[in-house]
């Protein structure tokens, strides 16, 4: 009997792990599709209108569930506004607005999460974080300037880091956009090898 209940409990859990890793890939493919949308758009694209022409989809790396992690999240409420240097002269004021804690391929991470001053004084960005990051794909696979999340603030003291929604700064595309450049805290001494890939024409 207790074999039987053991066998029924392993059934019940490994359904549950298939639906929930289910979930995840119908959430990413519904994310790039998104972006595809948004990029083939050319009120929103940030192509050129030669390239846009062109342009068909992005490149993704493969959809890995694995870089869907569970981090911890620390308010950082004290943090005093900076500017973050961009790909032009041009100078953002953000602020530290927490931190991520999590382990990916047994190492330990931390990534700063942002706030711009500017964006939340706009009433559909009044919720908005900002991860730009950098990895060991970047300049190989990935685009060299680090790639970037977006997230809402957390009602709580967990947050999902869905690596395979990192998306390309618009002036991989187009170099008349001004790009913040990810802080060099925010490296990730691994590959993120999900995501969007570097843009080749």
């Amino acid at each position: 009997m207790k074999k039987l209940l053991f066998l029924i409990l392993l059934i019940l859990n490994a359904s549950q792990l298939i639906a929930q890793n289910s979930s995840k890939m119908d959430n990413i493919v519904a994310f790039q599709k998104h972006l595809n949308l948004e990029f083939a758009n050319p009120e929103e694209s940030p192509f050129t209108s030669e390239d846009i022409k062109k342009f068909q989809a992005l490149d993704f790396f493969d959809i890995d569930t694995t870089f869907v992690i569970e981090a911890e999240f620390v308010r950082t409420p004290y943090e005093s506004p900076f500017s973050m240097p961009t790909t032009t002269d041009r100078m953002p004021i953000y602020v530290k607005y927490g931190e991520a804690y999590f382990e990916l391929k047994g190492k330990a991470f931390k990534l700063n999460i942002y706030q711009n001053k500017e964006l939340i004084t706009k009433l559909e960005y009044v919720g908005y974080l900002f991860i730009p990051f950098t990895d060991a794909t970047n300049g190989e696979t990935s685009y060299g300037g680090g790639r970037y999340l977006d997230m809402r603030i957390p009602t709580g003291n967990t947050i999902t880091l869905n690596f395979n929604k990192a998306y390309n700064p618009y002036c991989a595309y187009n170099g008349k956009y001004s790009c913040p450049i990810p802080p060099s805290e925010n490296d990730i001494s691994i590959e993120i090898p999900v995501g969007v890939k570097a843009y080749k024409k």
